[in-house]
């Protein structure tokens, strides 16, 4: 596993694939971590880091945990810990241990302190050049920009500079100014006050024999300098103009040809519009001994082109190698052939004999090109005349090999659908470079000619802003920054979707980025709105979705009715109606055409325009596929409910007539059970809504019910739309015990946000929806919510209600045999009776419902009832053992990561006689030590 921070921050994993690291809050404090490698960084400073420019959320600590505990699940299922990586809390702080290797800050300061202990200039130059290759961008892109972050890649990029002024200065040891220059051209247009740097190219320049423009650099920095500081230059830069006027320039020496994996100046970029096909191989000649290359046109520079600086990057290193052939790979209008034309014209120096390009038609309209005929237009294009041509295909490719094998070429293969339609028309000379660009993998390419695949994905949202600003310009984007980046989403960053939104912009008729988006935001238009003449995201998706297997088309249609945008073989067989073996074969041969991405094992993602062109693909209609969904959903939320809250029962009962599926996913633990309703929060919420539209509501509000772990767990996150909805179905339902959980669900979550009216309306209901029932479970938790609200926020009549209230709870939940219900219901009476000054009665309370708490019920509930009875004790004058259960409390909220617990038990610690808190927190924090 590999930690990226110089550019996007990353986490890689041992295959290449880039990991969903989450939000950029998450990813800022994975960098404030990798940072300060095996150092422990406190709350206060990751608050600081995540919080720049706001005030942080009233429980941020409790933010702070569930975001590391994110990175440890991600980092756990990739097997981090086998590679030596672990992430740690230490008292109020976390630290990262990684190895060194596996952190790219940490590998570019070992290169560049080994470039500065050699002697020799060219292995010094070759370890700078590794250094600086680890750059894929600014620093700690994609992190929030608070101070602590900002700082950091301040520095970063000042020991990237450092190292690059290292470079050119090895460059100059070794006689090659021209490098040098190049090299410090590029950094000092970008840096144009950086004196040092101008100093250097000034130097670099005089030296190759370029002083007109070493001095026009003086004099372009003189005046920078004198408008935008006031100031005139400095010793660095005054020096290196004296030298320069007293010097005269030693001839520049040779400098070897560059490489097909070196750098080549080249203009600033343009921007990108769709290439256009050519069905033919063209070619830029260089004047050659006979046979003489054919004057072929090769396509040009593709407009409006715009990020992609990682893509380019991988492109580099993947073609660095002798003979390299690269393979871009990615799905449907995602930009494979513009990145790769884009390359070949930034990198045109690297090959003087000539480019060549052949659009195979793989996924295309047109029939799939011969491979005889491509390889006679090849030979053609490099100069054969007609009547030498061999007759037969495998004479064709012996005499192309022949060609190709003393030249520097680049051979751009277009549109391949199968790694056997590319092997004949390879080259073979070490200093060719091949592209071919695909919506399959060609994994058989990779195998047998150790092709380099660089996958495409999706644009970023940034990225895809720019795009549609390098088309429509900048200002119709500067004037809606918001709307753009809402377009961007809904193109789902797929740069043909974005330039289509562009042209039906700028060719339509008059209206704004925000007008567009309203209309885009229609799942039932999106796709049409998307087409412009003979140009569609579905017309491109089409000729994917031709090439696929029966079972796999299959899969894909069945795919549309899904409600989420993640899913696995075990809902895809829910899908389908098949065995989930099955589906996983049709999953891996969508991921390989790039229809759907796969994000870990078994696990895919899936973007909303291609799942909408899958549900507007006409066939045979299957009725049963929503409620196979939703029985797959019910089956797998009741085992997350009992693997999330152990020891409870099941909220409700499975619906009459659902059917189990052949698999469900299992939940090892409280922890992964959570995740997975956090993941699955999307999908859950789209099925409801399709629930109901389809008129299941006994599945609709079962659907809402079953997510109460996660909704109680993270109760302030934006619930309360999807209870209202839940109980609505309920209603619809006719089902009062259903009504009564929905009401009282959604009372404590309005209560919690802060809206005491709101929910004592649905509170007051909800005991007697349950009585008329006859649910006793239903009635008991619904009076325990009252009881609390009324506690709260009740008046003088209300609080006065609320011990009979818990009373007749505690009851009813002793009647049912619920443990969880009784432990709950005495807890909250222990609260009660302590805010009411009777110590000794919650001491027992806080007692009896410690005893039926024992494990598998969660940690929580253990926390609270163990800080109340400490609390209880202390009250009634037995402050030793108040210590004893107190402590115990802040151990196990500190070993389950219970912020809030563990906050409530330090404070009941700290109010104790002095000597008995400072030795319990002691111990608190050495347990607490020692367990990691």
């Amino acid at each position: 596993m590999e930690f990226r921070l110089l550019g996007s921050v990353a986490v890689v994993a041992e295959d290449g694939r880039e990991l969903p690291a989450g939000s950029a809050k998450r990813r800022s404090l994975l960098a404030m971590l990798l940072l300060n490698p095996g150092a422990p960084v406190t709350v206060e400073r990751l608050t600081e880091a995540l919080w720049a420019d706001e005030a942080p959320p009233r429980h941020s600590r409790t933010v702070i945990h569930n975001h590391v505990s994110g990175l440890r699940a991600l980092l756990t299922a990739h097997d981090a810990p086998a590679a030596g990586i672990e992430l740690v809390t230490d008292n109020s702080a976390y630290l990262l241990r990684t190895p060194d290797h596996a952190v790219d800050t940490v590998r570019f300061e070992q290169l560049v302190a080994r470039a500065r202990s050699l002697d020799d200039a060219g292995r010094a130059a070759a370890a700078l050049r590794e250094a600086l290759a680890l750059w894929r961008g600014p620093a700690l892109t994609g992190t929030t920009p608070g101070l602590p972050l900002q700082c950091a890649a301040q520095t970063l990029e000042e020991l990237r500079l450092a190292a690059v002024e290292e470079l050119a200065r090895a460059h100059g040891r070794l006689g090659d100014h021209g490098a040098a220059a190049h090299l410090l051209h590029t950094e000092a247009t970008a840096h144009p006050l950086r004196e040092p740097l101008v100093a250097e190219l000034m130097h670099a320049l005089g030296r190759a024999g370029r002083r007109s423009e070493a001095q026009d650099w003086f004099h372009r920095t003189r005046r920078a300098l004198a408008e935008e500081l006031g100031m005139d230059p400095g010793p660095a830069l005054t020096d290196a103009y004296d030298r320069l006027l007293r010097t005269d320039a030693p001839p520049s020496p040779p400098v070897p040809a560059p490489t097909a994996g070196g750098p080549a100046p080249e203009a600033a970029p343009a921007p990108v519009t769709v290439p256009v096909q050519v069905p033919v191989p063209v070619l830029i000649p260089v004047p050659e001994p006979t046979p003489a290359p054919a004057p072929w046109p090769f396509p040009r520079r593709p407009r409006g082109f715009a990020g992609r600086e990682d893509e380019l990057a991988a492109l580099d290193r993947a073609t660095a190698a002798p003979g390299a052939v690269a393979v871009l790979t990615g799905g449907a209008g995602v930009g494979k052939t513009a990145l790769a034309l884009y390359w070949a014209h930034h990198r045109h120096r690297d090959f003087p004999d000539g480019r060549v390009f052949v659009d195979l038609c793989g996924h295309s309209t047109l029939p799939e090109r011969d491979t005889a005929a491509v390889l006679r237009e090849l030979l053609l294009a490099l100069g054969l005349p007609a009547e030498r041509m061999p007759a037969t295909p495998e004479a064709m490719a012996a005499r192309y090999r022949e060609l190709t094998a003393t030249r520097r070429m680049l051979i751009v293969l277009d549109n391949a659908r199968r790694s056997e339609q590319v092997r004949p028309l390879l080259p073979d000379g070490d200093d060719c470079v091949t592209l071919v660009t695909s919506r399959d993998r060609l994994g058989g390419l990779v195998a047998s000619d150790a092709a380099r695949p660089v996958p495409l994905a999706e644009l970023s949202s940034p990225q895809a802003v720019s795009l549609l600003a390098a088309t429509l310009g900048p200002d119709p984007v500067a004037a809606e920054p918001e709307a753009a980046a809402r377009l961007a989403g809904l193109c789902d960053g797929l740069p043909l979707a974005l330039r289509l939104a562009a042209a039906r912009l700028a060719t339509g008729p008059a209206r704004t980025l925000a007008a567009l988006a309203d209309e885009l935001a229609d799942e039932q238009d999106r796709l049409d709105l998307l087409d412009v003449e003979d140009t569609s995201v579905a017309a491109a998706l089409a000729l994917t979705v031709q090439h696929l297997s029966d079972p796999a088309r299959r899969m894909f249609r069945r795919l549309g009715a899904h409600t989420g945008t993640t899913l696995d073989s075990r809902t895809a067989a829910a899908l389908a109606g098949c065995r989930p073996e099955e589906a996983a074969d049709a999953l891996a041969q969508l991921a390989t055409a790039h229809l759907i991405v796969q994000i870990g094992r078994d696990a895919y993602a899936l973007h909303d325009l291609v799942r909408l062109y899958a549900r507007s693909l006409p066939g045979d209609t299957d009725a049963q596929v929503l409620p196979r969904l939703l029985d797959h959903l019910h089956n797998t939320l009741l085992t997350a409910c009992a693997a999330a809250e152990p020891g409870s029962e099941p909220c409700c009962t499975l619906p009459p007539g659902t059917r189990r599926p052949a698999e469900v996913r299992p939940f090892p633990d409280r922890a992964s059970a959570l995740a997975w309703y956090a993941a699955e929060r999307d999908t859950l919420r789209g099925a409801v809504e399709a629930a109901v539209a389809a008129g299941l509501h006994d599945r609709a509000w079962r659907l809402v019910l079953l997510q109460w772990p996660l909704i109680v767990w993270q109760v302030r996150d934006g619930w309360v739309p999807l209870l209202e909805h839940g109980l609505a179905a309920a209603e619809a339902d006719r089902d009062p015990g259903a009504q009564s959980r929905a009401r009282a669900l959604l009372g404590w979550v309005l209560l919690e946000e802060g809206r005491p009216g709101q929910a004592l309306l649905h509170l007051d209901r909800a005991p007697d929806l349950a009585a008329r029932a006859g649910d006793g479970t239903a009635q008991a938790v619904a009076l325990v919510n009252l009881a609390v609200a009324l506690a709260r926020h009740g008046d003088t009549a209300g609080r006065a209600r609320v011990g009979g209230l818990l009373l007749e709870a505690l009851s009813l939940a002793e009647r049912a045999d619920r443990a969880d219900l009784v432990a709950l219901a005495r807890q909250h009476l222990a609260g009660q009776c302590l805010a009411n000054g009777a110590a000794e009665e919650a001491a027992h309370h806080a007692a009896r419902g410690l005893a039926v708490a024992e494990p598998p019920f969660p940690a929580a509930r253990r926390v609270v009832l163990q800080t109340l009875y400490g609390r209880a004790l202390a009250a009634i004058g037995h402050p030793e053992q108040a210590a004893r259960h107190l402590g115990a409390a802040l151990r196990e909220a500190r070993a389950h990561q219970y912020g809030e617990g563990e906050a409530q038990a330090e404070a009941a610690l700290r109010a104790l006689p002095a000597g008995t808190a400072t030795t319990t927190l002691a111990m608190a924090a050495a347990a607490v030590g020692a367990q990691h």
